[in-house]
């Protein structure tokens, strides 16, 4: 049976749907004002992973990713760049996909934009005033009264009484209480506004998912996922409003992965060590960025380094080169055999990847020793579910690589070899060895075998 570490309540826990078969997850997404950065691609491949895993299991699965399109960020960037909000968030929403489809995330099933669910944020923030959790201020902002839910922290476990001594929060004379946010934002000149019964304005930020979770899953729903930066204040403000305004369990089972950390320090522009997903991309090929992110258990810290991602180019190189030459046999999965059911196990202990992995090494070895079609199969099969190994071996090892070798085409290595064939049959093996060290020079490594010479990009 699956077991989810439930961060609400701080166990793993076995996981039980509301309805029998059927999923309801959804996932903070991205704010879409620049391009993509390592702590989103951390987001989209671990759930990527859960979804697959799930409908693996045998689930129905509806996967909800949403797309921030109104906030104060896009809406500073848009003046920066003299351009729409419109134009701006196309823009990098059509760049997000392009660098999930690289990552080869899938599509979640449904991706609700913030802006067209204005409505059904407005009537969630009348229900909350109704219920005594907000407030309308004299300046046209509602505002939540933390203080009216009783519960408030439970999933940050931070008290009322912790967070008033000892966490910095605006001083805003329009509130009650200075821990009190906001829900809707009076307009403000030449910003974009809506209706509403408090007059023109535009949502919070952290009303649009308790919007839109409610009207895609139910005011009930099953998973709700996002970076551990999210649990306070984002989700648990979630939280507070869904329950305040509905009187009922929100979620059943919140997962959050854990930040990215670049050579051991915490990844932002400040410290000068931000990298986008695209930046990545220049350097290392898009599987290899994914199976870095999977080979670590999505709750811990992922320390993201030239050498943490060459060992994982290197790692994938190791499953790649076990399935060359080997014609994978298309298997019928046996979850009785033996390393499938180690998979299985791995996989059901709240997505345990790097597990999963090595499972797929251990397949790795047998491959080498047996040349096995049917191991082959089993091994492309079981790395297909992270979203792994599906590419042709060759493809994979002999394709262009960006981290330096681009300089010889496929034709140029090719014709190296056949040079330092002729050299060797000659009998001129100073030469045979000049070729080699030049291909070595390039990070084209060569295998000499009974068959011939094969290459790879190292």
């Amino acid at each position: 049976m699956l077991k989810i570490y439930n961060s609400i309540a701080r166990e793993k826990q076995q996981f039980t749907p509301i309805v029998a078969g059927k999923v309801s997850m959804y996932v903070c997404g991205m704010t879409v004002y620049d391009y993509c950065h390592l702590g989103h691609a951390r987001v989209m491949v671990v759930f990527d992973m859960v979804n697959r895993w799930l409908r693996q299991s045998g689930y129905a699965v509806t996967y909800v990713r949403n797309i921030t399109d109104i906030d104060d960020k896009i809406i500073a960037r848009a003046n920066e760049n003299g351009e729409t909000i419109t134009a701006l968030t196309n823009r990098f929403i059509t760049a997000m996909d392009e660098d999930s489809a690289r990552l080869g995330v899938m599509r979640p099933d449904i991706e609700p934009r913030a802006t067209d669910y204005i409505a059904e944020m407005i009537n969630m923030i009348t229900a909350l005033i109704n219920n005594q959790h907000a407030y309308a201020a004299d300046n046209g902002d509602v505002y939540y009264s933390v203080s009216s839910f009783a519960s408030y922290g439970k999933l940050s476990g931070k008290s009322l009484e912790d967070l008033r001594a000892g966490e910095r929060v605006d001083i805003d004379q329009h509130k009650r209480d200075p821990l009190d946010f906001v829900l809707w934002k009076s307009a403000k000149p030449n910003e974009p506004s809506w209706d509403s019964p408090w007059g023109p304005g535009r949502p919070g930020w952290h009303i649009e998912c308790s919007a839109m979770g409610e009207k895609q899953l139910g005011k009930h729903f099953d998973i709700h996922g996002g970076g551990q930066d999210l649990q306070f204040p984002h989700h648990e403000n979630e939280i507070a409003q869904s329950e305040g305004a509905h009187g009922c369990t929100f979620v059943n089972y919140w997962m959050h992965n854990g930040f990215i950390r670049v050579d051991d320090e915490k990844m932002s522009k400040s410290l000068g060590n931000f990298f986008t997903i695209r930046q990545v991309l220049e350097q290392y090929d898009a599987e290899v960025v994914r199976f870095f992110i999977l080979r670590a258990q999505y709750r811990s810290p992922l320390n993201y380094s030239d050498h943490h991602l060459n060992d994982a180019k290197q790692a994938l190189t190791r499953l790649y080169t076990a399935l060359r030459g080997v014609e994978a046999e298309a298997v019928e999965l046996d979850w009785q055999q033996a390393h499938a059911a180690r998979f299985q196990q791995a996989m059901n202990d709240d997505f345990n990847t790097p597990e999963a992995c090595a499972v797929l090494f251990e397949l790795a070895t047998e491959v080498n020793r047996s040349g096995s079609a049917q191991l082959a199969g089993l091994l492309k099969t079981l790395a297909g579910m992270l979203g792994l190994l599906q590419r042709d071996a060759e493809e994979f090892l002999q394709g262009k690589d960006d981290g330096g070798s681009e300089g010889l085409s496929a034709e140029d290595i090719r014709s190296l070899i056949d040079q330092r064939l002729a050299a060797k049959q000659a009998k001129n093996y100073a030469e045979a060895d000049r070729l080699r060290a030049l291909l070595t020079a390039q990070d084209i490594i060569l295998e000499d075998t009974p068959a011939g010479t094969t290459w790879r990009r190292g």
